[in-house]
């Protein structure tokens, strides 16, 4: 029987974190700048308004939501950036050579895209904070769909980078796909104030539940039950990874 190579993974790991890092000003101190502008644009464009049917200002309501938005993109950009950039440098048959079992590989991808989404939504909120009024209520929530939304957008980065043979085609999955999803799974609004086909429309956006349970946690409030979500949720995770270990130890799209 094949040991763990704890070891191996754990370097692997370490690469994954070190690798985004290195470009501080766009891993860390990008995110903190586009909070100050959020913060002018929104604070100030909407003053004192409240979200309908919730007893909570509108900019408050906004702050979870960017914080997972950010989340998600930055998830789905480490593991996807990553892999492409292995496959322009000829690089990523090193990685598959390496004496690491295809488990070992993806559960150090997903480890790196989950701290990098932290890291990012944790300067995030820092700097929108002070300007908020943000009690965290259940902060177990906002721990379990945090690092879940991290894994499924890691694992769908670390499958669209074993996919895409190019940058082109890994921002087409970017621009056409993620951003639009994320876009709409109700960061910038409540559901309940879309008219009621739109409604339907918003529910079957899987993100939806993600940015709905987060928001939940830090308000108190929100458009659904996260605690109905949480199978789901976890059922999404466990078929993201297996999908992901599936894939890697076939070497699909990875041995052309």
């Amino acid at each position: 029987m094949r040991q763990w190579n704890l070891l191996g993974a754990w370097s692997l790991f370490l690469r994954e974190v070190r690798r985004f890092l290195k470009v501080k000003m766009q891993t860390i101190m990008t995110p903190a700048l586009t909070a100050m502008l959020y913060l002018v644009i929104f604070r100030y464009a909407m003053g004192d308004r409240h979200v309908p049917g919730m007893n909570v200002d509108y900019f408050t309501f906004l702050v979870p939501g960017l914080a997972m938005m950010a989340m998600l993109q930055n998830a789905f950009a480490n593991t996807s950036s990553s892999m492409i950039m292995g496959k322009v440098m000829g690089m990523h048959i090193y990685l598959l050579m390496a004496p690491l079992s295809a488990f070992e590989v993806v559960v150090a991808f997903l480890a790196g895209a989950v701290v990098r989404a932290v890291v990012v939504a944790t300067v995030f909120l820092l700097v929108l904070m002070p300007f908020v009024d943000l009690s965290m209520p259940h902060p177990g929530i906002v721990l379990l769909y945090g690092i879940c939304a991290s894994i499924i957008m890691g694992g769908l980065g670390l499958i669209g980078g074993m996919w895409a043979r190019d940058f082109d085609q890994v921002a087409m999955v970017t621009n056409f796909v993620i951003l639009p999803l994320t876009f709409l799974s109700g960061v910038f609004y409540s559901v309940k104030q879309l008219p009621e086909f739109w409604q339907v429309i918003n529910h079957a956006n899987p993100f939806f539940y993600l940015t709905d349970g987060f928001r939940y946690g830090f308000l108190g409030v929100g458009d659904t039950d996260p605690y109905a979500s949480v199978g789901v949720v976890l059922v999404t995770v466990v078929v993201t990874v297996i999908a992901c270990w599936q894939l890697w130890r076939s070497g699909w799209h990875m041995k052309e």
